[in-house]
């Protein structure tokens, strides 16, 4: 069963930036790109647990903040040489209102 979470507005996420949103299923960053694209990924890096969400962004991903891994905002994967993956959320825009998707799947995460 899919829940949507309400995140908020795209005005409340700078853009190149992101937003933590806290969910029954932990932590989740909230990106905006520079084309004011929107993506969700759970904020921990694969590599050592960085906050996603204080990373820098650019183009389509992320920089982790600890040890400069590039992770796709797309699909949550390591890019380069780098392996690993962290979960990604739908999401869906109604206006400029930010849902995020929420699936019983997440839990065992």
């Amino acid at each position: 069963m899919t829940q949507w979470i309400e995140v908020g507005s795209l005005e409340e996420i700078p853009r190149l930036g992101a937003r933590v949103v806290q969910s029954r299923f932990g932590d989740l960053a909230v990106f905006r790109t520079k084309d004011d694209k929107v993506f969700a990924l759970r904020d921990k890096c694969p590599h050592k647990g960085g906050a996603l969400s204080q990373g820098i962004v650019h183009g389509d991903n992320v920089t982790c903040p600890l040890h400069n891994w590039v992770i796709s905002l797309q699909n949550g994967e390591a890019q380069g040489y780098d392996t690993g993956c962290t979960r990604t959320f739908q999401v869906r825009m109604e206006g400029r209102q930010i849902f995020v998707a929420l699936t019983a799947t997440e839990e065992s995460d």
